[in-house]
């Protein structure tokens, strides 16, 4: 008995050793995934790894290259392919590869400037520079550190999930860099920076751009990780013929691809499941086409499923999941990169305060905020999280912009000031580190400039200063001129104008509330109002009618959360205003104090993806001496930013319907017929007389009205706009026409 255990025993131990010998000399192959770089043609990798997630196979490392590095990398992260194909159908391209921050982000003269410029150029030593590229890529940043934030503390990329590396190019060398540790979403940006698209990413010194230029699919790499089975997809371009050499962009490309063509001769040969997706219809740039060219990598992937299916599959057959947290709390900062600004000025943009728990999405609009400034080349954060509680640590890294001086251009056309001609020089530091000096010098029919100079001081009070010179020639309203007598006298409505307007404003500005600007100043107005037609009889020069200096004390508060300034779909508007009048020149020898108080409120919302509504109510009233009237409300036209009281009003001409009071109603329906295409239908309806709150008439039924219907484009020059407008009461139509951005 003791010896048929003992053979047994024997036997079982030879079968077991056998067994672990066999299983030794042939272990699992271990599956490598290589993805090619080639822009928007790269989503097709979303569709091959969905079919991937689908049988179950096992990735034992991942390489990419640009498009393929941001997708491997997610992967790699523990982004299913199923899961990718959610985010990237939810992402506006457009936004996220140009430096189109939320309007919201900007501070009010931020704000102003990005919508009156068509052009912004550096000036350095006398000579105006062009930009080392159209985007930052700040928004990229902004998202892929949010979906990577879950494991962002690994800096060994090989400890991910499934390893990886990806490849970028040392720009000043032109030798490959292998990205295989430290910061991931540095890595994938790196590895993406299309040159003269995004600007490059400087890594432990290196300055970095696209991998594509060296290496566009890293196989070699990749099987010196000990990779035995390689799955490779390709979605570079093939070389065109001479019909599709039709532009110098065509050529470029074409030439770029000679070395890549070549390559993948050698590289396809290495590759054990080699998958090219038909995606010839599409270019680097085919983004709205993304969900077809996600389809084609599955496609693909189906037509090689065979031989996937023999690939090793997981052992529990699951993708890891990840989820980006919604709230964070940050628990301290340390802030690198900064010599011209302090660390409160980076903090008080960001609006973040110590342990105080936040939305991300709030982050991020801080971070927007900072970026808005166009103070900082790039700004670089990580968010480490606490081993011993749920908040974390921001670590900031900022480049500072080493160009301070910028020439910027923009052309205009309107009803009122006509043709003009914009030429902007704005120097920042020109005397504190916070500061910036603009000055705007405007060509045309008629002369204009304004000059503003502001010291920033973010919540504290900021200080200012502000000089602009209008004018205008326009037939307005006589009861901005005239008395109720001369009126019936003469018998004139309107009177044809030279308007001057000379105004210089000196105020504090502060943030109340995170949201509001409150200001308080002190005004210095030249006013002068003359014609060379009104009783022209009594003498041969022109008769002058106004040529007064006022001095005002003022008061205003301001908030705009318009995501678009022209076209709203969302948002809030605040403006009120109220100017004490203390003196004048001897020219308005009557002259008493008085107040001038406005307001305007507004609220824009949509109702669908094209469909967006706006409201918009707005009134003043004068307080005292009622014999200036010069500055009294005026009521007609079609515009923004018009100066003193003048109110647009679609029905009417400029400066047609005048009071020392008034209320109007405004309301619009914008649909977006194509993208940055707009069909308007407004209507507006006011009362404006003297003393229509005294009188009960700002509540009755409105005495004027006016109903338009325009059409708009967004284009780099600002809106183009023409626009229908008819009034009941008058029973005239107006048409109404603007080009580029009100100045």
């Amino acid at each position: 008995m003791i010896k048929k255990i003992i053979i047994l025993t024997f036997v079982l131990a030879v079968s077991f050793s056998a067994k672990a010998q066999t299983e030794t000399e042939n272990p699992r192959p271990k599956v490598g995934l290589v993805l090619s770089g080639g822009g928007a043609k790269g989503l097709a990798h979303i569709g091959v790894l969905k079919v991937i997630d689908s049988l179950g196979i096992q990735i034992d490392y991942v390489a990419g290259t640009s498009m393929g590095a941001i997708i491997g990398g997610l992967y790699a992260a523990g982004y299913s392919g199923k899961e990718l194909d959610s985010i990237f159908q939810e992402i506006d391209f457009n936004k996220l590869i140009s430096d189109d921050l939320p309007r919201i982000s900007k501070a009010f003269y931020e704000r102003d400037n990005a919508e009156r410029y068509a052009v912004k150029l550096p000036i350095k030593n006398f000579k105006v520079r062009l930009p080392s590229a159209l985007s930052r890529g700040q928004n990229t940043y902004n998202l892929f550190s949010k979906l990577i934030l879950p494991v962002n503390n690994i800096n060994d990329f090989s400890k991910l999930q499934v390893p990886f590396f990806c490849v970028a190019t040392n720009i000043e060398t032109g030798k490959q860099v292998v990205l295989e540790s430290g910061d991931l979403t540095q890595a994938i940006m790196a590895s993406g920076a299309l040159p003269s698209l995004y600007q490059p990413v400087v890594i432990d010194g290196d300055m970095l751009i696209d991998g594509g230029v060296v290496n566009n699919y890293p196989i070699t790499e990749l099987l010196a990780k000990g990779m035995d089975k390689i799955i490779g997809v390709d979605v570079q371009d093939d070389l065109q013929k001479r019909k599709g050499l039709v532009s110098a962009t065509d050529v470029l490309f074409q030439i770029n691809n000679f070395r890549t063509i070549s390559d993948m001769q050698l590289k396809s040969k290495e590759t054990d499941v080699y998958i090219k997706p038909d995606i010839t219809d599409y270019n680097v740039v085919s983004f709205e086409e993304g969900n077809e060219i996600i389809e084609s990598g599955k496609h693909a992937a189906i037509a090689n499923i065979e031989t996937l299916k023999s690939l090793p599959k997981r052992e529990n057959n699951q993708h890891f999941a990840l989820v980006s947290p919604d709230s964070l709390t940050i628990s301290g900062f340390s802030v690198k990169g900064i010599d011209r600004y302090t660390r409160a000025y980076v903090l008080g943009k960001l609006k973040l305060k110590p342990n105080e728990k936040i939305s991300y999405n709030r982050f991020v609009s801080g971070v927007n905020n900072l970026v808005a400034t166009n103070n900082f080349n790039s700004f670089r954060y990580n968010l480490k999280k606490s081993s011993s509680s749920d908040s974390y640590h921001l670590e900031t890294q900022l480049a500072e912009t080493k160009n301070t001086t910028f020439l910027r251009l923009g052309i205009h056309f309107d009803d009122l000031y006509k043709s003009a001609a914009l030429i902007n020089i704005t120097k920042k530091q020109l005397l504190f580190k916070n500061d910036v000096a603009s000055f705007d010098f405007i060509l045309g029919d008629n002369v204009r400039y304004n000059f503003e100079y502001l010291i920033d001081k973010g919540f504290y009070y900021s200080v200012g200063f502000r000089s602009r010179y209008n004018t205008f020639n326009k037939n307005i309203s006589a009861e901005l001129l005239l008395e109720d007598s001369e009126i019936d006298a003469t018998g004139l409505n309107k009177i044809g104008t030279e308007l001057e307007d000379f105004t210089n404003q000196f105020y504090l500005q502060t943030l109340f509330r995170k949201d509001f600007a409150l200001s308080l100043g002190l005004e210095h107005k030249r006013l002068e109002l003359s014609s060379e037609t009104f009783l022209s009889s009594r003498s041969d020069d022109e008769f002058i009618f106004e040529q007064t200096d006022y001095l005002s004390v003022f008061s205003g508060l301001k908030l705009d959360t318009y995501d678009n300034k022209y076209f709203p779909k969302k948002g809030m508007y605040f403006n009120g205003d109220l100017h004490w009048y203390l003196l004048a020149s001897d020219f308005n020898q009557d002259f008493d104090g008085f107040s001038i108080a406005k307001a305007d409120l507004g609220y824009a919302f949509s109702v669908s993806d094209r469909m967006a509504l706006n409201f918009r109510s707005s009134g003043g009233f004068k307080m005292g001496d009622r014999s200036t009237k010069s500055l009294d409300f005026a009521l007609g036209g079609f515009g923004n930013d018009l100066i003193n009281n003048f109110i647009p009003f679609i029905g009417y001409d400029f400066i047609s319907l005048s009071g020392n009071s008034f209320v109007k109603t405004y309301a619009s329906a914008d649909y977006e017929v194509f993208k940055k295409h707009h069909i308007l239908l407004e209507a507006n309806w006011a009362n404006v007389d003297d003393d229509i709150f005294e009188t009960g008439e700002w509540f009755s039924l409105p005495d004027y009205r006016g109903y338009g219907l325009g059409y708009g484009v967004e284009t780099l020059v600002g809106p183009l706009q023409v626009k229908y407008s008819y009034s009941p009461e008058s029973k005239k139509s107006i048409w109404f026409f603007n080009l580029g951005f009100w100045f």
